[in-house]
């Protein structure tokens, strides 16, 4: 028995060796055990299955006991409530050995045992941070007297909330529970892919960082210099939907296989696809109906010989048994996404991890071996919270108003503890809010006003406990059993004939709308569905990706399996694309009156670019993740003008008006406020004025 086994209490380790079987603990579990133990804010880094879990809640249990804690002491913090629902029994048997008890409390809980909970609180609660602020500002629930005990708090893929606002507002939270527990909360992160693990650290740990220390726990688990990163993995390309099933309903039949897209649609569309094919396929993604995604991955956990196809919803950590392989259809934006999809295999004793890309079109294979090359230099992208987060600010000022009924016009701050940017900085959000109705003032007191009642108020204010904007959808119904959603464009625009809808990887034929109710009843069709949902939102592929793109065209491959296929594909991509790339800085092509900037720097560097060169732009500014399109007319000396003094005055980027309906309590802020907030947002200034710096060659066509 190791020296740090024999920390953790006597209890917990008989039965890790008993029960569990474990001879000993993984490299993580045991590095985690002091500072855990020892009260440190931490983030807990491993691979997927690394577990991290155990890492963290073994130690937090031994403290439990150590220190003789009551109440509901410890919360586990998911992004995801079916990620809670798979980790609810394993904690549960875990706490069970030291006579402890575990709840579970999201938007799926009944009122029953959300009051058995409030009745008799648990020493551990697993949760979201929408639940807890539900709890906060909820009339039915003492929150006092509920988090009065709070000593620790664990999150999840905490790198998952910390790169949107949900990170923020997680933070916001915690701030107010730190307020009512009365003593600083030790704050422990999970994460499997993060390039900035000692600034995550930093971020998590807010107002505690003035007191305490954070640490960075992580085996290590590079490769050698120049080795090959581990793994098994292949680059085809197949040119359409039907040969993608094609391939995957041929390949590795017997295995349980699972196929990633970064669309709903395309999930819909390469399931129906599947099935068509003799496949037994499930899907899931987040427009299906609960029952809908719990029936396909139970199934799919029991079963062998099948399919699961899925867009980002399971490549967190939920359990959807051995995987034999996994496929990736086209690719996603990020390394730190591939690596968690990546680590869904390889999980038996002597197993491999894998994955199969198979791109659909030309511009997919090229970011398919680029995402591969950028992988195998070792890079994984830092995770950065989002720039000025004031529509969240406005959100917490309301909520701590409807928690505490009225706050001082002079001491509101101190409910987060001096913590920027919830601080005083932030005067300007609540005078607004006060000018506007969203709080009422009485001498030095604030109250909730009409117009918050008006905008949020609707089923207790409950709109206010998420910081995302849904998209209106239409819930599809076959009789009473929910299949899933659907964007109403399809149910408004034109059709000849019936009306089909793909969902669930079925067609559907339309037999009644219910506009009043947003409800959809159909029927099942034989075939000749459609899917499509809207995504708002900033979008695009970063600068280090965008970078390697370049350095694929320029040759560079990635050292994994490349069939005939995608070589024969990427010879001619590279051959087509010869006078978009040179090795020494950028290019500017010229085709007619098509005049491109070929920069090579994502979207938010376009973005910027696009907006600080204005003048020298095409009136309409186009831009996407790779260049910036030029006004017809330009020339050698009025693009050297025009650049000469640009890196010092760069812009952010111009915002149109409709974006601010995805900025969920954008109302709240002053109008110039919202916008810059969501122009910092599209920004890249940093790779923006690198692209400035380097030398450009003008090619003509």
């Amino acid at each position: 028995m190791t020296h740090a086994l024999t920390r953790l209490h006597p209890a917990l380790v008989h039965h890790i060796v008993n029960t569990l079987g474990w001879r000993s603990l993984r490299p993580l579990q045991e590095q985690a055990i002091e500072p855990v133990l020892g009260g440190q804010d931490a983030v807990l880094l491993a691979p997927t299955a690394g577990g991290k879990t155990e890492a963290a809640c073994f130690p937090l249990l031994s403290a439990m006991e150590e220190h003789r804690w009551t109440g509901l002491s410890v919360l586990y913090v998911c992004p995801l409530k079916a990620l809670l629902n798979n980790l609810l029994p394993r904690l549960e048997t875990y706490a069970a050995w030291l006579g402890r008890r575990v709840g579970l409390w999201h938007g799926d809980i009944t009122a029953s045992a959300r009051r058995a909970i409030l009745r008799d609180p648990p020493d551990l609660l697993l949760t979201t941070p929408e639940s807890l602020e539900a709890m906060l500002v909820s009339v039915n629930v003492d929150h006092t007297q509920l988090f009065a005990d709070l000593r620790a708090i664990v999150v999840d893929e905490v790198h998952a909330f910390a790169g949107d606002d949900r990170g923020w507002h997680l933070l916001a939270v915690l701030e107010r529970l730190t307020r009512i527990a009365g003593v600083p909360i030790q704050r422990i992160g999970l994460s499997a892919t993060v390039g900035n693990p000692h600034e995550l650290v930093t971020w998590l740990q807010g107002s505690n960082r003035t007191t305490r220390e954070g640490r960075v726990v992580a085996p290590d688990t590079k490769p050698a210099p120049g080795a090959t990163p581990p793994g098994d993995l292949e680059i085809d390309y197949v040119g359409s939907v039907h040969n993608a099933a094609t391939v995957i309903a041929a390949l590795h039949r017997g295995e349980k296989r699972l196929v990633f897209c970064d669309s709903r649609q395309l999930v819909e569309e390469i399931g129906a696809a599947l099935r068509e094919r003799g496949v037994t396929t499930y899907l899931s993604h987040a427009s299906l109906s609960l029952d809908e995604r719990r029936q396909a991955e139970k199934a799919f956990a029991e079963a062998r010989d099948c399919v699961i196809v899925s867009t980002s919803t399971l490549e967190l950590g939920i359990d959807v048994g051995d995987l034999d392989r996994v496929i990736q259809v086209n690719a996603p934006s990020t390394v730190a996404s591939f690596l968690q999809r990546l680590g869904r295999t390889g999980r038996r004793p002597g197993g491999t991890r894998n994955c199969l890309f198979l791109a659909l079109d030309e511009n997919s294979l090229l970011w398919a071996y680029a995402l591969v090359l950028l992988w195998s230099r070792g890079f994984v992208e830092p995770v950065h919270a989002p720039p000025e987060p004031r529509h969240i600010v406005a959100q917490q000022i309301l909520a701590l108003c409807l928690q505490e009924h009225s706050f001082g016009n002079r001491l509101w701050s101190e409910a987060w503890n001096e913590l920027a940017p919830f601080d005083r900085s932030a005067e300007p959000i609540t005078r607004h809010l006060v000018e506007e109705g969203f709080l009422d003032q009485d001498g030095e007191l604030l109250f909730i006003g009409d117009e918050a009642e008006r905008r949020f108020g609707r089923q207790h204010f409950m709109g206010m406990t998420a910081v995302f904007t849904a998209p209106p959808q239409f819930t599809v119904l076959e009789g009473r059993r929910e299949i899933g959603r659907t964007d109403p464009a399809l149910l408004t625009e034109k059709v000849d004939g019936p009306r089909l809808l793909l969902l669930g990887g079925r067609s559907w034929k339309v037999t009644w709308i219910d506009w009043k109710r947003r409800r959809c009843f159909v029927e099942p069709a034989k075939s000749g569905g459609r899917a499509r949902w809207m995504t708002p939102g900033i979008g695009g592929v970063g600068f280090d990706l965008s970078r390697t793109a370049r350095d694929v065209l320029l040759g560079e491959d990635p050292p994994v399996k490349l069939t005939q296929r995608a070589m024969r594909v990427m010879a001619e991509l590279r051959e087509d694309r010869i006078g978009s790339v040179h090795p020494g800085g950028t290019v500017i092509s010229r085709q007619g009156l098509d005049v491109r900037w070929w920069t090579w720097a994502g979207f938010r560097a376009n973005a910027t670019l696009t907006a600080t060169l204005g003048h020298l732009t095409d009136e309409k500014q186009r831009f996407d993740d790779v260049s910036v399109r030029l006004r017809s007319d330009l020339d050698r000396d009025m693009w050297h003008s025009g650049v000469a003094d640009a890196a010092q005055r760069l812009c952010l980027p111009e915002i149109d008006e409709r974006a601010l309906d995805g900025l969920k309590f954008s109302e709240a802020l002053p109008h110039r406020l919202a916008m810059a907030t969501l122009a910092a947002r599209l920004a890249d200034v940093d790779a923006a004025a690198e692209v400035l710096e380097e030398p450009t060659r003008f090619v003509v066509q």
